[in-house]
């Protein structure tokens, strides 16, 4: 039987990207987090993460191992709640970045009421920097966001990398000025990609100011803009451009969960928190350019 313990400790670790950030996060010391992962590698006879000196990547079996880890885990905390008799209760205010806003989450929303009927969740959906200041000034109790570099408070739910996206069918010779589509002033994409084409020397002209995440990808798409987005947000037509067409990196993006609520409401936040990171964490395999 997998030890739910050493379940959790894996799955953090991914889901931080470090086991220091995993320690950190779950009150634990470094050499606990690496303790916890021998142990259940050992159980299972098998490696999970395949580690250099400065990152790790799951292995095939770790991929596998990690859905289900997410939905054992997720299942626990459900039979605690309906054992004990105290089904999760109240109403939690999210804001939610309008990249992230997509079908699937609402869906994940739906569910998440369906199977906890006491709790309600009322969503607004702009732009990260409104809605942080809208949860400091009360009106929200947590942000559903993607951030780069600096961080807030708060849990992350997965990260993934932020890719140039670029039409599939167009030349592979990036025109000059570069033609870019972005978000308006403050968003965290917006301000990595133009830091880092200045750092690389490379000309810049934004031809398309978006309001939404269905512009973007539209402007992409069509060869009319480039557009630094979620690597899992790129849909049909779309490629990831890599070094080879001379564009700096980009920092992965950091979708994290910020919370003001109350402690009445940590238990359904903890519950939150497991659903949308068992059912939005995105798949990584996207084509590339």
């Amino acid at each position: 039987m997998l030890d739910l313990l050493l379940l959790r400790s894996f799955v953090t670790i991914v889901e931080e990207g470090s086991f220091t950030a995993a320690a950190n996060r779950l009150h634990l010391t470094q050499p606990a987090i690496s303790g916890h992962l021998r142990r259940l590698e050992s159980q299972l006879g098998k490696p999970l993460l395949q580690r250099t000196t400065r990152s790790f990547q799951l292995t095939p079996d770790g991929e596998s191992l990690l859905s289900y880890a997410r939905a054992m885990l997720t299942l626990n905390r459900d039979a605690i709640a309906q054992l004990a008799s105290s089904s999760f209760h109240g109403c939690l205010r999210l804001g939610v970045a309008e990249d992230l806003a997509h079908e699937r989450l609402m869906k994940t929303l739906k569910r998440f009421t369906q199977r906890h009927s006491l709790a309600s969740i009322e969503v607004r959906v702009g732009i990260p920097s409104d809605l942080l200041a809208s949860m400091r000034q009360g009106h929200l109790d947590m942000v559903l966001g993607a951030q780069c570099g600096e961080q807030e408070a708060g849990i992350c739910l997965w990260r993934e990398p932020l890719v140039w996206a670029w039409a599939k069918d167009e030349s592979w010779e990036l025109p000059s000025p570069l033609p870019l589509a972005l978000f308006p002033e403050p968003c965290p994409y917006r301000e990595i990609a133009l830091a880092q084409l200045a750092m690389a020397g490379i000309v810049q002209h934004t031809v398309v100011l978006c309001m939404s995440g269905a512009g973007m990808r539209a402007a992409a798409a069509s060869g009319f803009a480039i557009a630094p987005m979620p690597l899992s947000q790129l849909g049909p037509g779309l490629v990831a451009l890599s070094s080879e067409h001379g564009l700096p990196s980009l920092p992965d993006a950091e979708v994290r969960l910020i919370t003001e609520g109350s402690a009445d409401e940590q238990g359904l936040l903890a519950a939150l928190t497991d659903a949308l990171v068992t059912e939005l964490a995105p798949a990584r395999m996207v084509e590339t350019a």
